[in-house]
């Protein structure tokens, strides 16, 4: 059943569409991520969906009631925000307080709940301190406690972890997934992190210009993205541009056919792209593109080479353990399912 519903939301900045008729669902502990570029319209959407952007058209639900109308203390929703906006002269207890006292709880289920919410999270031991007592990855689970003490019909997290450092980020993913979980809350992250995005959620909006040109599983977003724009942003690629004869294109081993006349874009999932020996046969289907290097980066655990193809004047860009040498004939072997052309 869906709780949060959004119909047709619209949001225009003079010519500029924020929200170009947005229909989206979020059912009962489902998490929606939402991705797109800088000016897409994710934080738009996240933040019509709180209350605090004025819809030109459109309404959004919760649980069937209409909520378009009301102010966003009014909703029931919690939105987490990016730069965590805690009371720096409040301890971590009044922090995490601040809306139960707003909604005139008495004395005794607010010390209840907001005990309870900082043991669910693990920082009981904070409960005294301020925020500038607290590292990053404490500031952020004082903001994700405060959020959920409410007990919200919808949480709504704006780049929950972009101010975290790489390793912190990669634990607090299972963390807010976990917790998301077992709290059965539906909720909406808005994110720029890709990798972030497909990890945790159930549902992907990809987001671009106002409209939502994809929604789905993680899977299908990635492993059939709709069109060129959701497959290149997706993932790690390289885009080639590829001459069309007679309404075909030619590359390596395939010929496709496509309805361009002059050129078409193929984009390779370089990340699952492999480097070969020129002769080598990798043994199963897919994509083979002879090719030669161009330039090599070391890495570490891996070299990063520039490779120049025949059929583009765009170089292909792949990660391999094996060493080859600048000048070296070589394959690049890129399996089904890990290319698109358009």
């Amino acid at each position: 059943m869906a709780i949060l519903e959004t119909r047709n939301l619209k949001k225009y900045y003079g010519r500029v569409r924020a929200l170009d008729d947005v229909s989206i669902d979020v059912d009962a502990g489902e998490l929606l991520a939402v991705i797109g570029p800088s000016g897409s319209g994710k934080t738009t959407f996240l933040r019509s969906i709180a209350g605090f952007v004025k819809l030109d058209a459109g309404h959004v639900y919760i649980e069937g009631k209409d909520i378009t109308e009301l102010p966003p203390e009014k909703r029931d929703v919690s939105m987490f925000f990016q730069n965590y906006a805690l009371w720096p002269h409040m301890t971590v207890f009044d922090n995490v307080a601040y809306g139960l006292k707003l909604r005139k709880m008495p004395k005794e289920e607010i010390e209840k709940r907001v005990h309870d919410v900082l043991k669910l999270l693990d920082i009981e031991e904070l409960v005294d301190r301020k925020p500038s007592q607290l590292s990053g990855g404490q500031q952020q689970r004082v903001a994700l406690a405060r959020a959920i003490v409410v007990k919200p019909k919808v949480l709504l997290l704006d780049e929950p972890l972009s101010n975290l450092d790489a390793k912190i980020r990669l634990r607090i993913r299972f963390e807010i997934k976990a917790l998301q979980q077992k709290l059965n809350l539906p909720t909406v992250y808005v994110t720029h992190d890709q990798e972030e995005a497909l990890s945790i959620a159930d549902k992907v909006a990809v987001m671009h210009e106002g409209k939502v040109l994809q929604l789905g599983t993680p899977e299908e977003v990635y492993k059939s993205p709709v069109n060129f724009f959701v497959a290149d942003f997706i993932g790690t690629n390289c885009v080639l541009t590829l001459k069309v004869l007679d309404g075909r294109v030619k590359i390596g081993n395939k010929i496709f056919e496509v309805s361009s006349k002059e050129t078409a874009r193929m984009v390779v999932r370089s990340d699952e792209a492999e480097v070969l020996e020129a002769r080598a046969e990798p043994g199963k289907d897919g994509l083979r593109i002879p090719g030669e290097i161009k330039g090599k980066l070391y890495m570490g655990s891996k070299y990063r080479y520039e490779i120049r193809i025949e059929e583009s004047e765009d170089a292909l860009f792949v990660n391999s353990g094996e060493s080859f040498k600048i000048g070296e004939k070589i394959t690049v072997f890129v399996p089904d399912g890990s290319y698109f052309v358009y």
